[in-house]
């Protein structure tokens, strides 16, 4: 068995504000053990299913250069740097079994929900393909589908948990930390939280056949949101986009993999 770990920040027990997660702050180097820790967590668990099992951990926060890896469980093959093909979802293929998210976050314009955004908090205010709009859980498990490769688990506050239930049914979801607000949770212990990830991840792969995500065949209209005018402008210089009002970008995709290619691309260039 194949199983690919995608690893976010914002959604790892004890993480509940910006400096949590960012580099230059002493809670940062604080967070990035409890980071590893959860991942590690995934990857013990993956190995309870199937002893034999090759496991990838993907950095899907920020630069992509948050983990430790001499903390990460040595089975495991870390993949980390920025750029790679697929963003935090790098190492997706249609040989990978399973994908299991940990420290996922809710999308952007969530209430009550720690940190939500979508792709760049700085820059999109909404993802939308096809009218239905995406956080990166969302669109994750959407690539996810499109290699027929199943989105098993998700670990992270209870938005995203009840984000998974909207667009893969199916999949299990840890609950971590319960959100008061943008920037407050109710925490479990770290420990605790990793017991939880690594007891379900087995049961997430073996039921992985009953997950329904969400899935887009075909063309794909592409409908990004950004926060300001300006950001728009560089994005309009890619063949084939254009402006649906003054802040959404439109882009019509052949396909899936394809939008989700545009829409990171259009935060990197919404935040020159």
């Amino acid at each position: 068995m194949q199983v690919l770990v995608s690893v976010d920040m914002e959604g790892i027990a004890g993480v509940v504000d910006a400096d949590d997660i960012s580099p230059g702050h002493a809670e940062y180097e604080r967070n990035r053990v409890l980071l590893t820790a959860e991942a590690s967590a995934a990857v013990r668990g993956a190995h309870a299913y199937d002893a034999d099992a090759r496991v990838l951990v993907t950095e899907a926060h920020a630069a992509f250069r948050n983990l430790l890896p001499e903390r990460l469980d040595r089975r495991a093959v870390l993949l980390r740097g920025t750029p790679k093909p697929w963003g935090m979802m790098s190492g997706l293929d249609k040989d990978i079994d399973a994908v299991v998210f940990i420290g996922y976050h809710g999308k952007a314009g969530t209430p009550r929900s720690v940190m939500a955004h979508t792709i760049s908090g700085g820059v999109i205010a909404d993802v939308r393909c096809n009218g239905r709009s995406l956080g990166e859980l969302g669109l994750n498990t959407a690539l996810a589908a499109h290699f027929d490769v199943p989105p098993v688990l998700v670990a992270g506050d209870d938005s995203v948990a009840a984000e998974a239930a909207d667009v893969a049914p199916g999949m299990r979801s840890v609950v971590v930390k319960r959100a008061l607000g943008a920037r407050a949770a109710a925490l479990l212990h770290p420990d605790e939280a990793c017991d939880m990830i690594e007891r379900e991840v087995p049961k997430a792969l073996a039921d992985r056949g009953s997950v329904k995500p969400l899935r887009f065949d075909g063309p794909v209209v592409l409908e990004v949101e950004v926060l300001r005018t300006r950001m728009t402008e560089h994005a309009l210089l890619v063949p084939g986009m254009e402006l649906a009002d003054g802040r959404t970008l439109r882009y019509t995709a052949p396909d899936f993999p394809i939008a989700y290619q545009v829409s990171e691309l259009i935060a990197l260039l919404g935040a020159l």
